[in-house]
């Protein structure tokens, strides 16, 4: 193991996060450089170990500060902890956490090295895949040798509200664990094609390309506007446009070297659900991905998106309409979801209500008022709020007596999907704020099906308007500040104290 370092207590945030690097860096050097020398064919004298650092207060009371703020601060009295990852990643993230643990309790951060190893896989960066020449012999030898990922460490049982601590163990301070926020990077470079730096804490999800392809065209437009507010346009394979005439500094330290790097090269082929990036300097920019179609990659990529602690994920699709009334083209506002998606049945029972979000609608609804030109009764012709129901079965029409479309009807469903309640019920699981704006584009229960002619003619009217109407909802919840997204009511009984 690296050299011991005794933990330490800090009042100042900047000082504990400084902290936090220097052990996690230490760590990193010990495992890269006994790979290396693993690799090279040396025999190393017993099995390699460094661990994640991590981050502990302590509390007597159940007083804190007042705070307007739905995290920030522990429950009451007792020992709270948890590992982390990445801080060049997350720096701002953990310093702001931590400034706010400090204002709540005027307790010290106690910074230490845990007990929790770092698998070796973790320690080095994307593009490294060091032990890609190693014989299967000298591979298999690296379990003895070194920690390999542990999927025990990786649960969402905080998350879930499963978990049950030991007599006499820490309480955890955060969702996820450092070994569980490791896993899910690594998983977003392989799903979406793109490095987690570059993802933003605004999030667009959409099931059809045509949306990619207008956020294609409008990031570059983006890209030539030399006062945007915008200052590079990524996509899969890590390609970077930079924007016109950027000025040097606009952009933090870590953002700002990985803009001075080439620019990487588009993949043979998308990966399995690429994402692409409008980037921000403060990281308040958008993100989009699109998932496809179904439920369980709508679960898979919020899964590992939500480590990011997003400020919002909302989607943006084509929906069945379910009304007479309805006609192709408007536009469902989602207040209530119907899942029968399956998919999150272990993690989230059922009996568990998905709520709507009041600043997320709002944003929603005013966004439709502000691209259109529309409001009041000519407001409500094009846009139905109600629920939205979503299945793992895309072909429910044709099931013997059609007892899904009962269940619509008892539901008072409006609108059907295969992504959106997974979406919101994730979101409502990992505590990121989340929203649904769909588009009525067949109407299967009143003959209106989608055909080839009548789809694209229909795409090129309203991918455009939907598009910028999402990315207006992004502006409004930004302008209103990300602290109020963030609602009690995606918050438990006895809740983690970061974000």
């Amino acid at each position: 193991m690296p050299p011991f370092v005794a933990s330490q207590r800090f009042s100042d945030p900047d000082a504990a996060l400084a902290q936090v690097q220097s052990l996690y860096e230490a760590g990193l050097a010990h495992l890269r450089g006994a790979m290396q020398r693993f690799v090279a064919g040396e025999t190393l004298p017993g099995h390699v170990r460094a661990c994640y650092p991590y981050v502990r207060v302590h509390t007597e009371t159940v007083a804190r500060a007042a705070s307007s703020l739905a995290y920030g601060f522990v429950e009451g009295p007792g020992t709270f902890e948890t590992t982390l990852t990445r801080p060049d990643l997350f720096a701002r993230y953990f310093r702001e956490q931590f400034r706010l643990l400090g204002n709540s309790h005027s307790v010290e951060l106690e910074v230490g090295t845990s007990s929790q190893p770092i698998p070796v896989h973790f320690s080095f960066v994307q593009n490294d895949h060091i032990e890609g020449n190693l014989s299967d012999e000298r591979r298999m030898l690296m379990r003895d040798v070194f920690d390999l990922p542990d999927l025990a460490a990786m649960d969402d049982g905080i998350a879930n509200g499963t978990r049950r601590a030991l007599p006499g163990e820490a309480q955890p301070l955060a969702l996820f664990t450092a070994p569980r926020v490791d896993y899910s990077l690594h998983r977003l470079r392989h799903y979406t094609g793109t490095a987690p730096e570059w993802f933003q804490n605004f999030v667009l999800f959409t099931n059809y390309q045509f949306y990619i392809d207008e956020f294609v065209r409008l990031g570059h437009a983006a890209m030539a506007d030399p006062e945007g507010e915008y200052i590079a346009f990524v996509e899969p394979g890590n390609v970077v446009t930079r924007r016109v005439g950027l000025p040097p500094g606009v952009a933090g330290d870590a953002l700002a070297r990985m803009l001075e790097e080439p620019s990487g090269v588009a993949p043979p082929r998308l990966p399995q659900m690429p994402a692409y990036h409008l980037v921000r300097a403060d990281h308040s920019g958008i993100t989009m991905v699109n998932i496809g179609v179904g439920p369980s990659n709508a679960k898979t990529i919020t899964d590992h998106i939500a480590v990011l602690r997003p400020h919002a994920w909302m989607m943006l699709g084509h929906c069945a309409g379910l009304r007479n009334s309805q006609r192709l083209g408007d536009y469902v506002l989602a207040h209530g979801y119907v899942r029968e998606d399956h998919v999150l049945d272990e993690e989230l029972p059922l009996w568990v209500p998905i709520p709507a979000l009041a600043e997320i609608q709002v944003a929603l609804e005013t966004a439709v008022e502000d691209v259109t030109g529309l409001d009041g009764p000519a407001l409500k012709r094009i846009m139905r709020t109600g629920t939205v129901a979503s299945t793992d079965n895309r072909n429910w029409e044709l099931l013997p007596e059609n007892e899904p479309q009962r269940r619509f009807s008892q539901s008072r469903a409006v609108a059907l999907d295969m992504e959106s309640a997974t979406i919101a019920a994730n979101g409502f699981r990992f505590r990121v704020p989340y929203g649904t704006l769909l588009c009525v584009s067949d109407k299967p229960l009143h003959g209106e099906i989608k055909l080839p002619g009548m789809a694209n003619h229909f795409y090129r009217e309203r991918v455009d308007q939907h598009l910028r109407i999402g990315i207006r909802a992004i502006d409004i919840l930004r302008e209103g500040g990300v602290d109020r997204l963030h609602s009690r009511k995606l918050r438990s009984f006895a809740e983690v104290a970061f974000q």
